[in-house]
């Protein structure tokens, strides 16, 4: 096992969280993990996992031990009678994705991206869009992770169900996430397709538009009337993915080396932004196309970001979106990035931003470098007026008082939080923030 005596920086994804922990190490096993958690608690030293840094919280932010998970990758089984893979905790998603596609399985459905590990899209609650089916986490049928005395507790529906009701999505607060076992199902053809509608067209259909498609999402372009629509269903096939040239076209050029050029000029002049949106969103065509799910869901992202996302009661959603209109259409802000509107029906985990309600989600989105305050203030003041959940990986500014009134059972996810970590090995200042002392 490394092991390293740190004055080295960690740095997120977009860059906007920085930590100097006291020592990093990179356990190969749950156990060597369970002899790091014994030996900080001897240094009085506090613990947390990262992940890719992928979130723009400090969730994950710590001064005492920082575990990563380089070593702790690779399916450790698949079971085809039950249909559940498992997978060491620091597996990232696309090497998850992949090894299940050559062995002809899939997860049911997932984010955008990728580039994430498991456990670190798992406990902050990432998801993708869905109708019927929900978040990753609730993709979840069995979990291991090393608690604050250094005991390594499974739990499932079965066993230690209380454990398992909340450490699906635990924010890393219950303890050390090593080993996750997911519901696979045999791989599948999607067939996308993207379609350019009025906001218009889109809020006035989006009943429909998200009762008729099993995974319905759409863009909108701040300082236009245009928005990007995206269905994704189930196909008989053939698989017909996007010709290599008009993909790279959509994906890399319009969606990160353009974009990223767009981006750059908006952050110079942001005067600009207004008709360049008008350009851009015009510029888009349909298309569709057919392929494995994990090549549909998601994309490559490597234009930087700062995110915000509220889950709202799926019937609020429309509303919301209208009033973040208004606010950008009267205010001086100049929005480059698309405001993004996904759903997922109700699940059962305590701290899920879908946790007992259909939900629907915004999200906004500021260039890196690009101040976010102001936005991401006045869309905040929307979204809370809905009792939103904001995404646990994303920017917000709530605290444990106002998520003990979002979520009807915050208060059993603290209660197993004082019985798991009563000494508070894994706490941070966020996790101070959002789940109180």
């Amino acid at each position: 096992m490394s092991g390293a005596n740190g004055s080295s920086t960690w740095r997120n994804w977009a860059g906007n969280v920085t930590a100097r922990p006291a020592r990093e190490v990179s356990p190969a096993s749950a156990a060597e993990l369970a002899d790091v958690v014994r030996r900080a608690a001897e240094d009085g030293l506090k613990v947390k996992a990262v992940g890719t840094g992928h979130s723009f919280t400090a969730v994950a932010a710590t001064d005492g031990v920082l575990i990563r998970p380089d070593l702790l990758t690779g399916i450790r089984g698949i079971d085809r009678t039950a249909l559940t893979v498992t997978v060491e905790a620091g597996t990232p998603l696309k090497r998850l994705n992949a090894a299940l596609a050559r062995e002809g399985l899939s997860l049911t459905n997932m984010g955008d991206i990728m580039e994430q590990t498991v456990a670190g899209a798992t406990s902050t609650g990432t998801h993708g869009t869905g109708r019927d089916s929900a978040s990753i986490s609730a993709q979840i049928k069995g979990l291991e992770l090393v608690t604050a005395d250094g005991s390594l507790l499974t739990c499932s529906e079965k066993e230690n169900p209380d454990v398992f009701a909340a450490a699906r999505i635990g924010l890393g607060a219950l303890g050390v996430v090593t080993a996750i076992t997911f519901a696979v199902e045999p791989v599948f053809l999607l067939t996308a397709r993207e379609e350019p509608m009025t906001f218009d067209e889109v809020t006035s259909e989006f009943g429909e538009l998200f009762a008729e498609n099993e995974h319905f999402e759409f863009y909108w372009f701040p300082h236009t009337g245009n928005c990007n629509t995206k269905r994704n269903n189930r196909s008989a096939g053939p698989a017909a993915p996007p010709g290599r040239l008009s993909g790279w076209i959509e994906d890399e050029f319009m969606s990160n080396g353009l974009f990223q050029m767009v981006c750059s000029l908006g952050r110079a002049v942001p005067a600009t932004i207004p008709s360049i949106a008008k350009l851009s969103s015009r510029a888009l065509s349909a298309r569709t196309y057919t392929d494995i799910p994990y090549k549909v869901f998601t994309s490559p992202r490597r234009v930087r970001f700062t995110e915000m996302e509220y889950a709202l009661p799926r019937e609020a959603v429309v509303g919301a979106l209208r009033e973040v209109k208004a606010l950008v259409e009267r205010s001086p802000l100049r929005v480059s990035f698309p405001v993004e509107v996904r759903t997922a029906p109700a699940d059962d985990i305590a701290l899920s931003t879908a946790s007992g309600r259909e939900s629907a989600y915004i999200a906004v989105h500021m260039y890196k470098g690009t101040p976010y305050q102001a936005y991401f203030t006045a869309v905040e003041r929307i979204m809370t007026a809905h009792a939103g959940r904001p995404h646990w990986g994303k920017v917000h500014t709530r605290d444990a008082g106002y998520f003990a009134e979002v979520y009807p059972r915050f208060a059993e996810f603290t209660a197993l939080r004082d019985r798991l970590d009563p000494e508070r090995r894994f706490a941070n200042d966020y996790l101070r923030r959002v789940l109180g002392d």
